[in-house]
């Protein structure tokens, strides 16, 4: 009983304490009430508007942020070396090499070069698109959700394909997915470790050349028969890929060496660790 007692006058004694907070708070709820009275009804509406439309677009961003995509699409001609690339960065072999890919290959993984970094390391979701013409339909449905774009070129086979690859490349740079979220896409000249293979700066500069002539004859063509979202370059000038909206970078690499380093920077850099 006496235990029983001692709560009571316990709580009696919190009561008083709490006593002034209860008169100061109604206090405050008061004058509050009063302002908001003060206070036209279209500022008011105009202040609570304000206030949701702001913590709708901090909510936006911070899901924007969370769901950043981590798919980095590999394509290119046949024959140029992504499938070797693919299993280079996933398992750090090039199993042999490969034979041509009739499906894409996709995966989702750590690098194989970070395998064995401490801490949590975002995986990467990585796509091998098949570089059969009849096949590349399939690019188009990995595109939207891609951070970043590497273009695999054979840097030996180079020059007998330089008009492929570039037209190519073209197609992929005006279409619509590609501009619209300024999509970077990196140039992977595969294959560099050979000696008759052609620089990283001297296949820059032969596809912006076969660039340049696709946009003359591209451009006379009536509107009506061309299939590409957007037009590259700028109006005069001889093209560059300076001019596209989105970064276009050159990178040497040879995956049957597993020399893959400067593709590895491209991936974190657009889709962080």
């Amino acid at each position: 009983m006496e235990g029983i007692e001692q709560c009571k006058d316990q709580l009696e004694q919190l009561k008083i304490q709490l006593e002034p907070w209860k008169i100061q708070l109604e206090q405050w709820l008061h004058q509050a009430i009063e302002y908001l009275d003060q206070i036209p009804p279209i500022q008011l509406y105009a202040a609570i508007a304000v206030l949701f439309i702001s913590t709708l677009l901090l909510f936006s961003i911070r899901l924007f942020k969370r769901t950043k995509s981590n798919t980095i699409v590999l394509t290119g001609l046949s024959g140029s070396g992504k499938t070797v690339l693919f299993y280079v960065l996933r398992d750090g072999s090039s199993h042999q090499g490969t034979v041509t890919s009739m499906e894409p290959n996709e995966g989702t993984f750590v690098l194989n070069s970070e395998s064995n970094k401490k801490g949590k390391i975002k995986p990467v979701h990585l796509v091998d698109v098949p570089g059969h013409s009849r096949l590349r339909p399939k690019l188009d449905e990995f595109l939207p959700q891609a951070a970043g774009i590497v273009f695999v070129v054979d840097a030996v086979e180079f020059l007998p394909s330089c008009p492929s690859v570039s037209e190519y490349l073209y197609d992929i740079l005006t279409k619509a997915s590609v501009v619209k979220k300024k999509i970077p896409v990196l140039i992977c000249c595969n294959k560099s470790d050979k000696v008759t293979a052609h620089t990283k700066v001297f296949i820059r500069k032969q596809i912006e050349k076969e660039i340049e002539k696709l946009r003359a004859s591209r451009s006379a063509i009536s509107a009506a028969d061309i299939s590409n979202d957007f037009t590259l370059g700028v109006s005069g000038e001889v093209f560059s890929f300076t001019q596209c909206r989105n970064a276009v970078t050159v990178a040497d690499a040879s995956g049957l060496n597993g020399e893959v380093a400067q593709v590895e920077k491209f991936i974190r850099e657009h889709v962080k660790p």
